[in-house]
C-alpha cells in the first residue's frame, strides 16, 4: 500500500523566503546544508508516513481547525543556532547547535493554532504517538529551519573560529492558511510539494 510522508505547515510569502535565503551568502564557509528557498515554511505538525485514508480524515482536522481561526500576524525577530534549550525560548542555542533558525516573537494566535491542532490531531483515531499527552503552551516562539550543520564538520572547527550567528530581523507575513505538505525524499534532498491548503476563518 502506497503512503505519503506528510506533514502540516505554514508556508511563506516568496518574498520572505527570498531574505531568509539569502543568509546563506553570509556564512560560506559555515560546514551546513541550507533549505531550498522554495522549500522554507514553520511546522506544525509532522505526521509520518500516511495512507489514502489517513489522509482524508488528518485533512479534515486540519480543515476543521483552519476554519475556526481567523488570519493572523507572524513576525521574525531574529537568525541564530538552534535548538534552544526549550521550546519557549528563541535564539539561546546549546552548545552543540545542529540548525540555523529563524525565529519569531511569541504570538497568542500561533500558539492557539497550534495548540487546537494538537488537541484535534490527538483526538483523531490516526493520531501520532508523539502528539499524545503533550501539554497546551501559550508560549510558543515560531521558527524556521534555515540550515542544518554538519556535526562531524562543526567539531573540527576550533572554537574561536566558530562564526556568531545572531542576526536582528524585522520580517512581518500574515497568516491566511495552512498546508497539508508533501514531502518526497529524493537523492538531491527532499521535495515539498502542497497537498491542500484550508484558509483561516472560512
Amino acid at each position: 500500500m502506497q503512503k505519503r510522508r506528510i506533514f502540516i505547515a505554514i508556508n511563506l510569502p516568496k518574498k520572505i523566503k527570498n531574505k531568509l535565503a539569502d543568509f546563506q551568502a553570509k556564512w560560506p564557509d559555515l560546514p551546513a546544508r541550507w533549505t531550498k528557498p522554495r522549500n522554507i515554511h514553520i511546522t506544525l505538525a509532522f505526521l509520518g508516513y500516511l495512507t489514502d485514508q489517513e489522509l482524508f480524515e488528518i485533512s479534515e482536522v486540519a480543515r476543521k481547525v483552519a476554519e475556526s481561526h481567523e488570519p493572523f500576524d507572524i513576525s521574525l525577530t531574529d537568525v541564530c543556532y538552534g535548538p534552544t534549550q526549550n521550546s519557549a525560548e528563541s535564539c539561546s542555542p546549546r552548545s552543540s547547535p545542529r540548525m540555523i533558525w529563524a525565529t519569531g516573537e511569541k504570538s497568542k494566535e500561533f500558539s492557539e493554532l497550534k495548540n487546537d491542532l494538537d488537541r484535534e490531531l490527538a483526538l483523531s483515531e490516526r493520531s501520532p504517538e508523539f502528539i499524545e499527552g503533550r501539554s497546551e503552551s501559550k508560549g510558543f516562539s515560531p521558527h524556521i529551519t534555515l540550515a542544518r550543520i554538519g556535526q562531524w564538520e562543526w567539531k573540527r572547527i576550533e572554537p574561536e573560529e566558530r562564526p556568531e550567528i545572531n542576526e536582528d530581523i524585522n520580517f512581518v507575513f500574515e497568516v491566511d492558511s495552512i498546508e497539508i505538505m508533501e514531502s518526497e525524499l529524493k537523492r538531491g534532498g527532499a521535495i515539498y510539494s502542497v497537498f491542500e491548503s484550508y484558509p483561516l476563518g472560512k
